[in-house]
């Protein structure tokens, strides 16, 4: 799962310690020159040149250990530390990185992540958050460049995934009953399937359900829910094909509230965002009904064209998180990455497989460790 953005962030990682290690080499030719006696005679200095020389002459540490050439490149606001500065701090066991050390790796950084079906607003703060963990700072080199780098990516992937999140399972079992939530998203993308097998894990944890067939639009929609229903032993209201949608679910609503149902699991005809008709029906859904959460739910190998949708369908109908299907069979792993980011709402779940069983609930830090350590 997401083999591509994992093989992108290691081939960063390896770019930035080929740099890492030129500077360490640096270092130990340093400390050659410095234990080689001819050579130390030769750059001794006399004893004139000692005598004019005082603590604040220019190539001198303050007392917090910067010299002068590293006071004026922080003064000027530049990245770049400066030989003389890079010098000193390999002499004391310290790497720096500056701005010209990272250009070539952000830049493939940039193309992998794009090639990966990360958005591009999503890649560029990405890109910032790693420059700006990295750039300028002066690191221990005992600490190892791998560490380093790992934890700018770390931070910077984190960031971007950093939205409010909801924990489905609490939701459920502390809101009001019923529970109504509403499925949207494109034909096609495992929708229904993924209704059900939210009806069989509020069922695991002690809550009931029924299910509601809003798709009166598409031909054996309600077949293809009954025939969920009646595996999982599930109630189900369903009207005719062409009944206005916002009616069934209503009818679903009432029929939870009357018997004592805890959760309503609506499902709507699939629409895509360019077509008014179905997006207005979804709006006179979101007025009758009043969902608690509206889900998108899209597949995790759509790449960029889910990310699009997800932002669509969120400007259309305020969506309050997504759930993304067939991440089993995402390489790419960029719309995981990027569709809580361009929405401002939280991936809930990840489908991988076609069991009832197969949902996994996701997890923002347990993704960017997976895509890190190569679990």
């Amino acid at each position: 799962m997401f083999d591509s953005l994992r093989d992108s962030l290691d081939r960063f990682r390896s770019d930035v310690e080929d740099v890492a290690e030129v500077e360490e080499d640096e270092k130990l030719d340093d400390e050659e020159v410095a234990e080689d006696p001819e050579q130390a005679a030769r750059t001794e200095p006399k004893e004139d040149d000692a005598e004019s020389t005082s603590s604040t002459d220019e190539g001198e540490p303050d007392a917090d250990g910067t010299d002068e050439d590293e006071r004026e490149a922080d003064e000027e606001g530049g990245t770049d530390v400066g030989l003389t500065g890079r010098a000193s701090a390999l002499a004391r066991g310290r790497l720096v990185i500056d701005e010209g050390d990272l250009e070539g790796p952000l830049w493939d950084l940039e193309m992998a992540l794009l090639g990966a079906d990360v958005a591009m607003p999503v890649a560029e703060e990405i890109l910032a958050g790693v420059e700006e963990e990295l750039v300028g700072e002066t690191r221990l080199v005992t600490r190892g460049t791998t560490s380093v780098v790992e934890d700018a990516l770390r931070e910077a992937m984190l960031s971007v995934l950093d939205v409010d999140g909801i924990d489905f399972d609490e939701y459920v079992r502390e809101a009001d009953k019923p529970v109504v939530i509403v499925f949207t998203g494109v034909n096609g993308v495992g929708k229904t399937t993924t209704i059900a097998k939210l009806s069989e894990r509020v069922a695991d944890r002690g809550f009931s359900s029924v299910l509601a067939n809003g798709d009166t639009f598409r031909a054996g929609a309600s077949e293809q829910l009954e025939g969920h229903a009646e595996a999982l032993d599930r109630p189900i209201i369903t009207h005719e094909q062409g009944g206005d949608p916002a009616a069934v679910l209503y009818d679903a609503v009432e029929y939870a509230a009357a018997n004592d149902v805890d959760v309503v699991l609506g499902d709507t005809a699939g629409r895509l965002h360019t077509s008014d008709d179905l997006m207005d029906q979804l709006a006179k859904i979101d007025r009758v009904v009043d969902p608690d959460l509206t889900i998108f739910v899209d597949e995790a190998v759509a790449g960029q064209d889910a990310v699009e949708r997800a932002r669509e369908f969120n400007d259309a109908a305020s969506i309050d998180g997504a759930i993304l299907t067939k991440a089993d069979a995402d390489a790419q792993g960029g719309a995981a990455i990027s569709v809580s980011h361009v929405t401002g709402t939280p991936i809930l779940f990840l489908g991988t497989g076609q069991g009832y069983d197969d949902i996994e609930p996701f997890d923002p830090e347990a993704l960017v460790d997976r895509l890190l350590d190569g679990a």
